[in-house]
C-alpha cells in the first residue's frame, strides 16, 4: 500500500470511526424512540378497549355463572351485561383492525383473543340452554381474560429498562383484578343453597392465596407513592375488610357434606363489598396504564432530544477533527507526492531500460539514473537511498551481464570446437568402415562407435543451444514427416527399439527441421533409457487442427500424477533459474527451450499401457504441403554380400560443423549432395525392405502388425534398476551376417532417400 494511502488512511479512520460511533449511537437512540413510540401507539390502539374488553367478560361470567346456578338474575341483567360486553368488543375490533404496530407475542395472543371472541354466540346460547357443564361455560370466559391479560404482558416489554420496570405493576395489578373477579364467579356459582363442588372450592382458596401475593410482591412495592397511598386507601376501605372477612369464614367455617362444600351464611355479604371496591380498582388500573403511556410518550421524546443533540455535537467535532487531519498532512503527502513520481518513473521506467540494455550488452546513459543530493531531512535521505540503491542494482547487474555474456562465449567456443572435433571424429569413423568393412565384427564395433560419437554431438548441441547459439541446418528442401521420424531416430543409441509410424503426409519447412528433429531425438533417448531394455518405443506422427502431432510412447514405469506436473511445469518455463534447480534434467531444459523457439508445445502424461508418452504439437505455420510428382523407379539393391569379407560399405553423411550464436547461411547449390545430408539410421524393419525392393511381391503379403508383441515382464522396475551390460547398448547379438545385411539395407534406405531428394528438386 502506498504511503500517500497511508497518510490518507490515517485522516479518514478517525474520522470514519468518529462518524461511525456517532450514526450508531444515534441510530440505536432513533431505533429505540421509534420502538417506544410503536409501543405508546399499541398501548393507545388496544389499551384501554381491551380493558374495558376484560371487565366487562369478568362480569357476564360472574351472570351467568349465577343464573346458571339458580341465582335470582333477571334476564334483563344478563342481556343489559352482554350488551356492554358487545360494545366492548366491537370497540376492540375497530382499534385492531389493521393490527397492532408491533409484531410477535402481542399479535399472536390478539389474534387468539379474536378467535375466542368468535365463539362468544356459541357459548351464550349453551349457557341459556344450560349444555355442556357450567365448568366449560366459565372456562371459555376465564381463558378468553387469559389471553388478554397475556397480551398486555407482551407489550409490557418495552425497549427501555425504566419503562419495563414501570410496566410490570400495572400488568400485576390486571392479574390480581383477574383473581378477584374469579372469587366472584365462583361464590355466584354456589347458588341459593350456598354450596360448592370441591374442586369450585380449591380453586376459592387458591385463588384467595394468589391475589393477596401478587398485591404484597409486585404491586405495592413498585407503585408510585401516590399510587400507593391510593392502593392502600381501597385495602383499608370496610369494603375490603368484609371481603377479607368473608374469605376467611369460607376457609374456616365451611362444612363438607356429601354433595359438596357448603359455605357459612357470611358469603351473602360478598356481593355488595365486591361491587363497592371493584370499580375502585378497576379505575386505579386505568390510571396506572395513562400514566406508563404517559411516561413512554415523554421518554421518546426525551430520546429525539438526545438524537439531536449527539448529532449536532458530533458533526461539530468531526468538522474539527477533518480540519486538523488535513491541515497536518498536506505537507507531507504535497512532498511524498513529488518523491512518489521521480521513484516511480525510475522503477518503471529508467531502471528497466538500463538494465535491459545491459544484458543486451549495449552502453547505458549514466545521467540518467538518479544521484545522492545530500538532504537532511527524512524525505530526503529516503531520496538519496534510493539512489545509492539503484546504484549498486545497476553494478550488479552490469557485472551479472558481463559475467553471463562471457560465460555464454567460453560455453559456445568450447561446445564449438567440441563439436568439430566430434565431427572429424566420425570422418575418421567413417573412413574406418570404409576401409575395414570386410571385417564384419570390427564393422559392428565400429557402429556402436560412431552410435556413440552421434549422441556426444547431440550432447554438444545441447550446450551450445543453452549457450545461446543455433544448430547450423543443413537443410534446404522440405522434409516429408516420415523422414523426419527416421533422422529423429538415428540420433539415437538404441534406435532398432523404436518403431515409426507417419499417419498423414506432409513436409517440415527447412529452416526448423534440424530444431524438431533435436527435439525428437531428446525425446526418444529419454523413453529409450527409461524404458525396459526389451521393450519397443513408439513414435507416430499426424495432423491435428492445431497442426501436426507428434506422439512418443515408451513402456517405463509408473510415474505419480504429481511428477507429470512438475516436468511439464519445468517444460513450460525453460528458464536458466529452473535449469539451476534441475540440472539432471538437461534434457528436458533443452527440449523446453527448442519448443518455446519452435512455438511448440510438449505435454507429458500417462500412456496407456503404464509407460509415459510425450505429446509434441507443432505449429502449422511450420508445415508445408507435400508436392506429389511421378513416382521414382526404386534404386536398386546391392548384392547380399557372399561372406564376412564383402560387408557393405557403410554411409555416413555428416552435419556441418558447429558455430556459436550465428545461423548458417545455406548452400550456393540447393541441391543436396551425399556428403551434406545429416547421417541417420535405417530402422526398417526387414519385411519393410522386402517390400521396398519388390512392391509387386509386397502387395501379395498380409501387412505386418502396427506394434510389436509384448514381452511378459519386460516393465518390471527391478528390470530398469539392473545396470545395462555394455553389450545390450552398443552390440546386439546378431551373427556378422545379419550386421553385414543390416548395414545392406541401411544403404538402400539412404539410397532411396536420396532419390526422391533429387526428384523433389525444381
Amino acid at each position: 500500500m502506498r504511503l500517500r494511502t497511508l497518510l490518507i488512511w490515517l485522516a479518514v479512520v478517525p474520522t470514519v470511526a468518529m462518524g461511525a460511533q456517532v450514526a450508531i449511537s444515534a441510530d440505536r437512540l432513533m431505533q429505540q424512540s421509534a420502538n417506544l413510540r410503536v409501543e405508546v401507539g399499541a398501548g393507545h390502539l388496544a389499551g384501554k378497549p381491551l380493558y374495558k374488553l376484560m371487565v366487562a367478560m369478568q362480569r357476564e361470567r360472574a351472570i351467568t355463572a349465577a343464573r346458571w346456578a339458580g341465582s335470582p338474575v333477571s334476564a334483563a341483567d344478563l342481556r343489559t351485561q352482554r350488551a356492554a360486553t358487545d360494545r366492548a368488543e366491537a370497540a376492540f375490533r375497530r382499534s385492531t383492525d389493521h393490527g397492532l404496530p408491533k409484531s410477535g407475542q402481542a399479535e399472536h395472543h390478539l389474534s387468539m383473543v379474536r378467535d375466542q371472541l368468535d365463539n362468544l354466540a356459541a357459548y351464550r346460547e349453551r349457557a341459556d340452554a344450560r349444555r355442556g357443564g357450567v365448568d366449560r361455560t366459565v372456562g371459555y370466559y376465564t381463558g378468553t381474560i387469559s389471553h388478554i391479560i397475556r397480551v398486555y404482558e407482551a407489550l409490557s416489554h418495552m425497549d427501555d429498562a425504566e419503562l419495563t420496570q414501570a410496566t410490570r405493576p400495572v400488568v400485576s395489578m390486571f392479574s390480581a383484578s383477574e383473581v378477584l373477579a374469579q372469587e366472584d364467579t365462583i361464590l355466584s356459582s354456589a347458588g341459593p343453597d350456598q354450596k360448592l363442588t370441591r374442586s369450585a372450592f380449591g380453586a376459592f382458596t387458591n385463588a384467595i392465596g394468589a391475589h393477596r401475593f401478587v398485591y404484597d410482591t409486585w404491586v405495592v412495592p413498585y407503585l408510585p407513592a401516590e399510587d400507593q397511598k391510593f392502593l392502600r386507601q381501597i385495602l383499608g376501605s370496610d369494603a375490603w375488610k368484609t371481603k377479607t372477612r368473608v374469605e376467611s369464614a369460607v376457609i374456616s367455617d365451611h362444612r363438607d357434606t356429601s354433595t359438596g362444600v357448603a359455605l357459612p351464611r357470611q358469603v351473602d355479604s360478598w356481593p355488595t363489598a365486591y361491587h363497592t371496591f371493584a370499580p375502585e380498582l378497576d379505575n386505579l388500573n386505568v390510571v396506572e396504564l395513562d400514566e406508563v403511556l404517559a411516561d413512554a410518550d415523554a421518554k421518546a421524546d426525551q430520546l429525539d432530544a438526545q438524537v439531536a443533540w449527539l448529532i449536532a455535537g458530533s458533526a461539530a467535532a468531526l468538522l474539527v477533527v477533518v480540519a486538523v487531519v488535513v491541515f497536518t498532512t498536506r505537507s507531507v503527502l504535497r512532498r511524498m507526492d513529488r518523491l512518489h513520481r521521480r521513484t516511480v518513473t525510475i522503477a518503471e521506467e529508467t531502471l528497466p531500460e538500463v538494465v535491459s540494455r545491459l544484458q543486451q550488452g549495449r552502453p547505458i546513459d549514466v545521467d540518467a539514473l538518479p544521484e545522492p543530493r545530500g538532504e537532511r531531512d527524512e524525505v530526503g535521505r529516503i531520496s538519496d537511498a534510493f539512489a545509492r540503491a539503484v546504484a549498486v542494482s545497476i553494478d550488479g547487474h552490469r557485472q551479472l551481464a558481463d559475467e553471463r555474456q562471457g560465460f555464454g562465449m567460453f560455453a559456445a567456443g568450447i561446445a564449438s570446437r567440441t563439436g568439430n572435433l566430434v565431427s572429424r571424429q566420425l570422418s575418421l569413423t567413417e573412413d574406418l568402415q570404409d576401409t575395414f568393412g570386410h571385417d564384419e565384427a570390427l564393422l559392428a564395433q565400429l557402429m556402436r562407435s560412431d552410435q556413440l560419437t552421434v549422441g556426444m554431438r547431440r550432447q554438444i548441441e545441447n550446450l551450445l543451444i543453452l549457450a545461446g547459439g543455433e544448430i547450423p541446418d543443413p537443410h534446404t528442401e522440405p522434409m516429408r514427416v516420415a523422414d523426419l521420424l527416421r533422422e529423429a531416430a538415428s540420433e539415437v543409441e538404441d534406435f532398432r527399439r523404436i518403431d515409426r509410424h507417419a499417419m498423414d503426409e506432409v513436409s517440415v519447412e527447412p529452416r526448423v527441421i534440424s530444431q524438431i528433429s533435436h527435439l525428437l531425438a531428446e525425446l526418444l533417448d529419454n523413453a529409450t533409457r527409461f524404458s525396459p531394455p526389451a521393450s519397443k518405443v513408439i513414435i507416430r506422427a499426424e495432423l491435428v487442427s492445431d497442426g501436426l502431432s507428434v506422439e512418443v510412447e515408451d513402456r517405463g514405469p509408473r510415474v505419480a500424477p504429481e511428477r507429470y506436473e512438475e516436468m511439464n511445469g519445468r517444460l513450460s518455463s525453460a528458464s536458466y533459474a529452473v535449469l539451476a534447480q534441475n540440472a539432471h534434467r538437461l534434457g528436458l531444459f533443452v527440449v523446453g527451450h527448442l519448443a518455446d523457439q519452435l512455438g511448440a508445445k510438449v505435454t507429458l502424461r500417462r500412456s496407456v499401457f503404464g509407460g509415459t508418452s510425450a505429446v509434441v504439437v507443432i505449429p502449422e505455420e511450420h508445415l508445408v504441403k507435400t508436392e506429389e510428382g511421378p513416382a521414382p523407379e526404386p534404386a536398386p539393391s546391392p548384392p547380399a554380400p557372399r561372406c564376412a569379407d564383402e560387408a557393405p560399405r557403410l554411409a555416413n553423411e555428416r552435419k556441418p560443423d558447429l558455430v556459436p550464436h550465428v545461423r548458417s547461411a545455406p548452400p550456393a547449390d540447393p541441391a543436396p549432395t551425399r556428403s551434406e545430408l545429416p547421417r541417420r539410421q535405417s530402422t526398417k524393419p526387414k519385411a519393410d525392405r522386402a517390400q521396398a525392393a519388390d512392391p509387386a511381391q509386397a502387395a501379395d503379403r498380409p501387412a505386418r502388425p502396427p506394434l510389436p508383441e509384448r514381452v511378459p515382464q519386460s516393465h518390471l522396475a527391478g528390470q530398469l534398476r539392473e545396470p545395462r551390460a555394455t553389450d545390450q547398448i552398443g552390440q546386439d547379438a546378431a551373427t556378422p551376417e545379419e550386421v553385414a545385411e543390416a548395414w545392406a539395407d541401411y544403404e538402400d534406405g539412404t539410397e532411396k532417400v536420396e532419390a526422391e531428394l533429387r526428384r523433389d528438386q525444381p
